[in-house]
Formats: C-alpha cells, sequence, structure tokens
C-alpha cells in the first residue's frame, strides 16, 4: 500500500487506494496526532506502526469560545499582470459573467406563481420558504440574503415576486436593497393584481429585451469575486483539489481579484494558521470573533463545536473536525487575510475574505452568491450535484469520483494541473457553461436562526 507524507513531522501519511490515514511510527496513548503538520486529534489506546488512524483511536481536542494573540506570519504575492476577461459591465461598477433574467420570490408563499413565470419565460427562478413569520435579526438575515442576489452583477434583470401581507412585503424588501437600478430590479405584488402570471411573463420579457442590449466587454479580471467551497470531502480533499484552489486562489489575488472563503465551523481547529495571515490587527480581531461567534452559536445550543465531519467524511478517510478543517483552509492559499465579511454584507476588497457562514453546503453558497462572487470553486470527494446562482465549477478530488460522477463533474484534481483548472476557470468566466448549468442544478437555501411564528 502506498502512502503519502504530506508534512516531514507528520506522524501519520495518506494510503493512495482509499484516502484513509495509517501510522508511519508508533503513537502512544494521549500522544498528539499529526497531519498537515499539525494536530488533528489525540491518541485514545496506543497505536502501531501501519495501523489505520481513525474514528477507533483518536478523538478530537476542540474546545469552545478561545482567546489568541496576534502573530502575523504572511507574505504578499508579487503582483501579476491582470488578464483580461469578457464580462458584463454593469451601472455600479461591477461586472457580471452571466446576463440571465432571474425572479425571486420574497416570501415561500408565492414560489410556485414565481416558478411558473420562470417556466413560462426561460428565467431562472430560486424559491425558499421564509419571508414570512420571522422577527429581528432572522428576518434580517432573510432580506440581506435575497438583496444580495437581487442585485448580483450575473443577473441583467431580476423580477422580485411578493405576496401582499408577509412581514417581508416588497415595501421592505426595498429598504433592504438601497439603492437599485429600477430598469433591471421590477417588482409583482401578487395579491394587487388579478393575473400575476401574465403579468410577471409580461415583466420579465421586458426586462429581457433590455438584457439583451448587453455585450460582452473586455475587464480585468481583478473584478472577480472568486468564491471557494468544498462538499463531501474526503481524505484526499486536502492532497488534491483543495491546494489546487489555494494555487488558483494566490494567483487571482495576485491579479487584484477577491477571493471569498467561507464555512466557518470547518476552520476550527486550523483557525491559528488564518490568524497568522491576517493583514492588520483589526482584521485579526475581526476573525476570532467570526470563530468564538460560531463557537458559541453552537455551545448556546447545547451541541459541541467538533461535531462536523459527516458520514462520508468520516467513510472518505477524515476522522476529526481539526482534520478536516486543516484540508479545508487550503482552499484559501497563502495570501493575506484582508477582511471578514458578515451576512448581508458584499465583497469589498482585494485578497482573501473570510465570510460569515455555516459548512452546510445549499447554504454556504447562497452566502457566496450573496456576497457577491460571480463564479465558486466547488471541490468534493464524495460527490454532489448542487450548484448556486452562480456558476459553480465542480472539482472531484480523485478520479474514481470523476468517472463515475462525469454529469455532475467538471474537472479532475488527481489528474489535472493547477494552470489546466485556471484555463477552464477562465473559459467559464467567459461563457463555457459548468455542469451544474447545463443541468439547471441551481439552489438557494437561507440560514435560519430565530423562532418561526
Amino acid at each position: 500500500m502506498e502512502l503519502i507524507l504530506i508534512n516531514e513531522k507528520d506522524n501519520v501519511a495518506v494510503s493512495s487506494e482509499n484516502g484513509h490515514k495509517y501510522a508511519v511510527r508508533d503513537i502512544q496513548k494521549g500522544e498528539k496526532v499529526i497531519k498537515y503538520g499539525f494536530t488533528i486529534g489525540e491518541a485514545v489506546c496506543d497505536i502501531k506502526k501501519g495501523e489505520r488512524v481513525h474514528t477507533n483511536n483518536l478523538k478530537t481536542l476542540l474546545t469552545g469560545a478561545l482567546e489568541y494573540e496576534y502573530e502575523p506570519e504572511f507574505s504578499v504575492p508579487e503582483p501579476q499582470k491582470p488578464v483580461m476577461i469578457n464580462g458584463y459591465l454593469r451601472a455600479d461598477g461591477s461586472v457580471g459573467i452571466r446576463n440571465e433574467i432571474w425572479v425571486i420570490p420574497t416570501v415561500g408563499c408565492v414560489n410556485g406563481a414565481a416558478k411558473t413565470i420562470a417556466e413560462k419565460t426561460g428565467a431562472f427562478c430560486f424559491t425558499h420558504q421564509f419571508g414570512c413569520s420571522q422577527l429581528g435579526a432572522d428576518l434580517e438575515e432573510t432580506q440581506k440574503t435575497l438583496a444580495g442576489l437581487i442585485k448580483h452583477p450575473n443577473a441583467g434583470g431580476v423580477l422580485v415576486v411578493g405576496l401582499g401581507c408577509e412581514n417581508n412585503g416588497i415595501g421592505e424588501m426595498k429598504k433592504a436593497l438601497g439603492d437599485y437600478d429600477d430598469r433591471r430590479i421590477r417588482f409583482l405584488n401578487c395579491q394587487d393584481c388579478e393575473d400575476e402570471i401574465s403579468l410577471g411573463i409580461e415583466t420579465v420579457n421586458e426586462l429581457r429585451k433590455i438584457a439583451d442590449g448587453d455585450i460582452r466587454t473586455p475587464v480585468p479580471i481583478s473584478k472577480i469575486r472568486l468564491g471557494l467551497k468544498c462538499g463531501g470531502s474526503d481524505g484526499f480533499s486536502g492532497i488534491t483539489a483543495n491546494p489546487m484552489c489555494g494555487i488558483i486562489s494566490d494567483r487571482m489575488i495576485s491579479m487584484g481579484a477577491s477571493a471569498v472563503l467561507t464555512e466557518v465551523p470547518e476552520m476550527f481547529g486550523a483557525e491559528q494558521t488564518l490568524f497568522r495571515r491576517c493583514a492588520d490587527r483589526s482584521v485579526f480581531c475581526d476573525a476570532v470573533k467570526m470563530i468564538n461567534d460560531f463557537k458559541n452559536y453552537y455551545t448556546e445550543h447545547g451541541q459541541p463545536v467538533s461535531e462536523n465531519p459527516s458520514p462520508g467524511n468520516r467513510e472518505g478517510g477524515i476522522t476529526t473536525l481539526e482534520e478536516k478543517s486543516l484540508g479545508c483552509v487550503q482552499k484559501g492559499g497563502t495570501a493575506p487575510v484582508t477582511a471578514v465579511i458578515k451576512s448581508g454584507d458584499t465583497v469589498k476588497k482585494g485578497g482573501l475574505n473570510l465570510l460569515y457562514g455555516p459548512g452546510n453546503d445549499p447554504v454556504a453558497i447562497t452566502r457566496l452568491a450573496s456576497a457577491g462572487c460571480q463564479i465558486i470553486l466547488f471541490t468534493t470527494g464524495r460527490g454532489t450535484p448542487l450548484g448556486a446562482p452562480v456558476p459553480t465549477i465542480k472539482i472531484a478530488t480523485n478520479s474514481a469520483l470523476a468517472a463515475k460522477k462525469s454529469g455532475w463533474t467538471d474537472f479532475d484534481a488527481s489528474s489535472g494541473s493547477a494552470d489546466e483548472l485556471a484555463s477552464l476557470l477562465i473559459d467559464t468566466i467567459n461563457g463555457r457553461q459548468t455542469k451544474n448549468e447545463i443541468n439547471n442544478f441551481r439552489e438557494i437555501a437561507i440560514f435560519k436562526n430565530g423562532v418561526t411564528l
């Protein structure tokens, strides 16, 4: 059995056959288990050289909120000449890489009407179950998420469909939007008209005529906000796909673009590697607060902070959250962390941005899109058909998955190179469709954090 030793400090190595880890020397009970050069847990019994290290003999060491010291250690990528891309320049200065018409309901009660309008016009509809019976910060979460999507540059036009009696009525939604382009963002209140379907179709057709006048024009790649996501991770994620995304992230940042890393619970155990890369003390403090806020969110609900690896993760060779996190954060490369983005905010700074959000795949990709990411690199070792409202490049960590689920997979990181992935990214930005677009697998999910009336 061939073993891959990731770091010379490691006392475990990964099988090239199944992604599981094996001891490369005897490990004593109570000794720390090291992978990626960092602690991924503690041995609960003596482990002999060559023995598999997994849930039967390894436990997490994660605890709740902690205090941290700012000990910066990072290097700034050498600037590269920006690549030019072809995008749709919007009135607010943002750039879209698609020019679609979107239909977005303010409340779940009108999902059916919104879907019907979209189906009859070829528009894309993003349904959800929220928008009413919500209070305070919970309602605000819904409004901010939808506002980010409504103003997304990949949409050449958006029809917002409301009901008329919901908490998140059109009037409230407009307040959440702030300034917006009223030529490209239209509103339909179903209770105010006799035939909402006909009126919706008419409005979408008007929006399409406006969008049809848009053309792709050359713009610098610095206009791109690149989302980074992993889902259904396995033992190869931190060896193949995630580090490759890190290379792409660093390249994009060196050309003035932004990269966005979310899934905060999947930073637990690896947060120190990110804290050392914070560009200044203010960013460091924001990053610490983000980590501790999510840890407190778990503990306030009576849940352990370490209960993250899914059954599929464990079957694929991942044992503890520390191990999963150390592989996960590699998608963010090595560039400095320049900003921490709260829910509902949009990306404004170049460099690596950390975005508040859970590990849950549908919620995380929605957060990335709502924050303004025009495209997402999504790595997976187990496979998933899930797609965001924006192009989602699915990157398999292993060739077996890429072959088995070729209908879901855009790229095989175990056999392809970073240069090839970079080329695919540029082609996709310029119009090449991803598998999620071809299959029309596009979904949103809104984070729920409050009572339902």
